[in-house]
Formats: C-alpha cells, structure tokens, sequence
C-alpha cells in the first residue's frame, strides 16, 4: 500500500494510524497520519513510497484500522 492510499483509507476511516501487519497477520508496527504526512510533503517522496519503508511507534490499538497485506 502507497502512502496516498494509506491516507485516503485513514481519512476514509476517520483515524489517525493505521497497525501494520505482515504476511502471517502478526503486527509490526504502525503509523500515523502525521507521519504519513511529513513523508509526502518531503523532496524525497515519490509514488512509489510504501508503508513498509514507513514504520512508527507503536500505537494503542482501540480505535485504529488494521492493514495487513
């Protein structure tokens, strides 16, 4: 999943971060709007940025959305 589209699902949802999974649904990590945010806006963004190359702290997980690949 792009950043764009992880915003758009985050918006979509009305939260704030979003949990990463990996292929066996085990949580390994999670990351925020904010973060996601700061990452589009810098001169290093492209497209092509995926969520796995974006990993924050880890988060409560009441009220947040799960993503797992």
């Amino acid at each position: 999943m792009t950043v764009e589209v992880a915003l758009s699902v985050m918006a979509g949802a009305g939260v704030e971060y979003l949990l990463l999974c990996d292929g066996d649904d085990e949580r390994t990590g999670s990351v925020t709007r904010a973060e996601l945010v700061v990452h589009r806006d810098s001169s290093a963004y492209t497209d092509r940025v995926r969520l796995r190359d974006i990993l924050g702290a880890p988060c409560p997980v009441a009220g947040s959305v799960s993503f797992c690949p």
